[in-house]
Protein backbone atom coordinates (compact mmCIF):
# COMPACT_ATOMS: atom_id res chain seq x y z
CA UNK A 1 0.00 0.00 0.00
CA UNK A 2 2.92 2.35 0.69
CA UNK A 3 4.08 1.95 -2.90
CA UNK A 4 0.55 2.64 -4.12
CA UNK A 5 0.31 5.85 -2.11
CA UNK A 6 3.70 6.99 -3.38
CA UNK A 7 2.65 6.21 -6.94
CA UNK A 8 -0.53 8.25 -6.44
CA UNK A 9 1.39 11.27 -5.22
CA UNK A 10 3.55 11.60 -8.32
CA UNK A 11 3.30 14.94 -10.05
CA UNK A 12 1.43 17.94 -8.72
CA UNK A 13 -2.05 16.43 -8.65
CA UNK A 14 -3.54 15.98 -5.17
CA UNK A 15 -5.00 12.58 -4.25
CA UNK A 16 -8.53 14.00 -4.14
CA UNK A 17 -8.20 14.65 -7.89
CA UNK A 18 -7.65 10.97 -8.74
CA UNK A 19 -9.83 9.05 -11.19
CA UNK A 20 -9.70 5.29 -10.74
CA UNK A 21 -10.25 3.28 -13.92
CA UNK A 22 -11.25 -0.36 -13.43
CA UNK A 23 -10.88 -2.25 -16.70
CA UNK A 24 -9.65 -5.81 -17.25
CA UNK A 25 -8.87 -5.32 -20.95
CA UNK A 26 -5.32 -3.95 -21.00
CA UNK A 27 -5.67 -2.15 -24.32
CA UNK A 28 -8.89 -0.36 -23.33
CA UNK A 29 -7.54 0.46 -19.87
CA UNK A 30 -4.31 1.88 -21.27
CA UNK A 31 -6.20 3.91 -23.86
CA UNK A 32 -8.50 5.38 -21.19
CA UNK A 33 -5.58 6.27 -18.92
CA UNK A 34 -3.71 7.91 -21.80
CA UNK A 35 -6.76 9.87 -22.97
CA UNK A 36 -7.64 11.07 -19.47
CA UNK A 37 -4.05 12.14 -18.81
CA UNK A 38 -4.02 14.13 -22.05
CA UNK A 39 -7.50 15.65 -21.81
CA UNK A 40 -7.98 16.31 -18.08
CA UNK A 41 -6.03 17.62 -15.11
CA UNK A 42 -6.86 14.53 -13.03
CA UNK A 43 -4.36 11.94 -11.85
CA UNK A 44 -5.40 8.50 -13.13
CA UNK A 45 -4.90 4.98 -11.84
CA UNK A 46 -5.73 1.70 -13.57
CA UNK A 47 -6.62 -1.60 -11.91
CA UNK A 48 -7.88 -4.76 -13.56
CA UNK A 49 -10.30 -6.29 -11.06
CA UNK A 50 -13.01 -5.21 -8.66
CA UNK A 51 -11.42 -6.53 -5.47
CA UNK A 52 -8.21 -4.60 -6.11
CA UNK A 53 -10.34 -1.55 -6.93
CA UNK A 54 -12.15 -1.78 -3.58
CA UNK A 55 -8.83 -1.79 -1.72
CA UNK A 56 -7.71 1.35 -3.55
CA UNK A 57 -11.08 3.07 -3.15
CA UNK A 58 -11.03 2.43 0.58
CA UNK A 59 -7.43 3.63 0.98
CA UNK A 60 -7.40 6.63 -1.35
CA UNK A 61 -11.02 7.70 -1.95
CA UNK A 62 -10.75 8.76 -5.60
CA UNK A 63 -12.93 11.61 -6.86
CA UNK A 64 -14.43 9.31 -9.53
CA UNK A 65 -14.49 5.62 -10.44
CA UNK A 66 -14.86 4.56 -14.07
CA UNK A 67 -15.52 0.84 -14.22
CA UNK A 68 -16.26 -1.82 -16.76
CA UNK A 69 -19.31 -3.95 -16.00
CA UNK A 70 -17.68 -7.31 -16.67
CA UNK A 71 -14.71 -7.74 -14.34
CA UNK A 72 -12.92 -10.63 -12.63
CA UNK A 73 -14.22 -11.51 -9.14
CA UNK A 74 -17.06 -8.96 -8.89
CA UNK A 75 -18.87 -7.02 -11.59
CA UNK A 76 -18.93 -3.24 -11.90
CA UNK A 77 -22.37 -2.87 -10.33
CA UNK A 78 -21.35 -4.91 -7.30
CA UNK A 79 -18.20 -2.78 -7.07
CA UNK A 80 -20.34 0.37 -7.02
CA UNK A 81 -22.71 -1.16 -4.45
CA UNK A 82 -19.83 -2.01 -2.12
CA UNK A 83 -18.18 1.38 -2.61
CA UNK A 84 -21.43 3.21 -1.88
CA UNK A 85 -22.11 1.08 1.20
CA UNK A 86 -18.90 2.31 2.87
CA UNK A 87 -19.52 5.51 4.81
CA UNK A 88 -16.46 7.45 3.66
CA UNK A 89 -16.87 6.50 -0.03
CA UNK A 90 -20.65 6.61 -0.33
CA UNK A 91 -20.46 9.93 -2.19
CA UNK A 92 -17.88 8.89 -4.81
CA UNK A 93 -19.53 9.06 -8.25
CA UNK A 94 -19.12 6.24 -10.74
CA UNK A 95 -19.41 5.70 -14.46
CA UNK A 96 -20.10 2.14 -15.54
CA UNK A 97 -19.29 1.09 -19.09
CA UNK A 98 -20.04 -2.00 -21.14
CA UNK A 99 -21.50 -3.24 -24.38
CA UNK A 100 -23.95 -5.26 -22.27
CA UNK A 101 -25.28 -3.16 -19.41
CA UNK A 102 -28.18 -4.36 -17.26
CA UNK A 103 -30.21 -1.17 -17.78
CA UNK A 104 -32.64 -1.77 -14.89
CA UNK A 105 -29.81 -2.21 -12.40
CA UNK A 106 -27.99 0.88 -13.66
CA UNK A 107 -31.17 3.01 -13.46
CA UNK A 108 -32.10 1.68 -10.02
CA UNK A 109 -28.71 2.79 -8.68
CA UNK A 110 -28.70 6.06 -10.64
CA UNK A 111 -25.28 5.29 -12.11
CA UNK A 112 -23.86 7.16 -15.06
CA UNK A 113 -23.45 4.72 -17.93
CA UNK A 114 -21.60 4.51 -21.22
CA UNK A 115 -22.29 1.89 -23.86
CA UNK A 116 -19.17 0.50 -25.53
CA UNK A 117 -18.01 1.53 -27.99
CA UNK A 118 -18.24 5.19 -27.03
CA UNK A 119 -16.60 8.41 -28.13
CA UNK A 120 -13.99 10.03 -25.91
CA UNK A 121 -16.07 13.22 -25.85
CA UNK A 122 -18.98 11.28 -24.31
CA UNK A 123 -16.73 10.12 -21.49
CA UNK A 124 -15.25 13.58 -20.95
CA UNK A 125 -18.75 15.12 -20.84
CA UNK A 126 -19.88 12.59 -18.22
CA UNK A 127 -16.76 13.22 -16.14
CA UNK A 128 -17.35 16.97 -16.28
CA UNK A 129 -21.03 16.55 -15.33
CA UNK A 130 -20.20 14.35 -12.34
CA UNK A 131 -17.27 16.37 -11.01
CA UNK A 132 -18.49 19.94 -11.28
Amino acid sequence: MQQLEEQSQQGNTPLDKTILVVEDDDSIGSLLIYALSQETSYHTMLVTDGIQALDIIEALKPCLVITDYRLPHINGIELCDRMHSMEHTSDVPAIIMSAFLPEDEVRKRQLAALHKPFELDELLDKIEDLLQ
